[in-house]
């Protein structure tokens, strides 16, 4: 298939429905919220861990707060 044949009103409606997804999936409750912060906190610490940076060193560099 071509870039060319496809259909322009076919891509616009594609793209319309995945903005649509991408909105209905934005509303995460709080504990969801709460869930990915501490994923991502703790993923952070792995990394600081795995630098071979102490905790004190990381609150100095300013990457825990």
């Amino acid at each position: 298939m071509s870039i060319n044949s496809i259909d322009h009103d076919d891509m616009t409606g594609i793209a319309t429905s995945w903005d649509n997804n991408e909105n209905s999936n934005s509303q995460a409750t709080p504990k969801q919220m709460k869930s990915a912060e501490a994923r991502r906190r703790i993923e952070m610490l792995k990394e600081i861990r795995e630098s071979g940076l102490t905790l004190e060193e990381a609150r100095e560099l300013g990457l825990l707060h």
